[in-house]
């Protein structure tokens, strides 16, 4: 199969440019907030932005330092590194909602305040004084579960609310994610006429990905419908389903607005796209943080929202602000 290119990673260079250097110890007078995303791809450069405006208004030193890779190797080394430099608030997208607990228990015992964002650790439930993960003052997102049940609406529909259709996900343990996959088979037991494959999951590799829902076609030639739970699964969805020749027949649901999802709606490639408002959560978070810094209470939990983008609106102009950007 032809190998997929992927045009989400970020030259070393550019990240190195919003990374670790200089000095940044908080003291009262020059407050600071680091964010510490889950990986390198437009859903969080596109949070960064919106933290960068907030901060920018809030007068307050922005941090930010993003890993390579979707795992506890990379971010958990780039967490420590923060916590040397003893940020007031640290706003984190946790990689594994069990393995970061004890990394950002650290932090907290550290006197760094605590908010997640997009991702949570434990059950998402802080400030509850319950279980070993309720430390962090908030969580901020979108609501996962509800965004699986809006693709498995909008894909039911797609497909005339009958046939077999196919979640492709990137690996279990990711609140997230976990949360989509979960909404979505949940909503498709509402949909008797419709049959809801075993998902597989391909480690964020878009290559896989394909490969996994090549072999799904093979397996079932009468496939109507796959959802990609995240960036990477939906890409290579796409990939997966043209390369079978089922471009159109098959139709596709993925999850985020990567930028030039508005090609691949109108290609056909892509049928629709569920974006989340990540600029949204960068600047809540950062507003938050400071809120925190000055000594005001926060809510424990925001939920952001979602667009379904199709043909039917993705020339609307006001539809590109959801589209995510590099």
């Amino acid at each position: 199969m032809k190998r997929i290119v992927s045009h989400y990673l970020i030259a070393l260079a550019a990240v190195a440019a919003c990374s670790l250097t200089g000095p940044a110890h908080a003291d009262a007078a020059h407050p600071v907030i680091a964010l510490l995303p889950g990986v390198t791809d437009p859903f969080y450069f596109t949070m960064h932005r919106g933290a960068e405006r907030a901060a920018n208004e809030e007068h307050v030193q922005l941090l930010f330092q993003v890993p390579k890779a979707w795992n506890t190797t990379e971010q958990v080394p780039i967490l420590k590194a923060f916590i040397a430099k003893h940020p007031d608030v640290l706003l984190i997208s946790p990689v594994d909602k069990q393995q970061l607990i004890g990394p950002l228990k650290e932090a907290a015992d550290a006197g760094i305040k605590i908010i997640t964002v997009d991702t949570y650790i434990g059950d998402g439930h802080y400030q509850t004084g319950k279980g070993d993960a309720d430390f962090p003052l908030s969580y901020i997102a979108s609501d996962n579960l509800e965004g699986g049940r809006v693709a498995a609406r909008s894909l039911a529909k797609a497909i005339g609310d009958k046939g077999t259709v196919y979640c492709e996900n990137n690996k279990p343990g990711i609140s997230s994610t976990d949360a989509r996959a979960e909404g979505f088979i949940e909503e498709m037991k509402k949909h008797p006429n419709i049959k809801v494959l075993e998902t597989q999951y391909n480690e964020d590799d878009a290559n896989r990905a394909a490969s996994h829902v090549a072999a799904v076609l093979a397996r079932n030639p009468d496939l109507a419908g796959v959802f990609g739970a995240n960036t990477f699964s939906g890409s290579g969805a796409a990939q997966g389903v043209k390369a079978a020749g089922k471009q159109g027949v098959v139709k596709v649901v993925v999850f985020d607005a990567v930028p030039g999802i508005d090609q691949q709606i109108k290609s056909g490639l892509v049928d629709i796209a569920i974006a989340q408002r990540p600029d949204e959560i960068g600047y809540d978070g950062v507003k938050f943080a400071a809120d925190v810094i000055r000594g005001k209470k926060i809510p424990p939990f925001k939920s952001t929202g979602f667009v379904v983008l199709d043909k039917t609106n993705i020339d609307q102009p006001e539809m590109k602000q959801y589209i995510y950007s590099n």
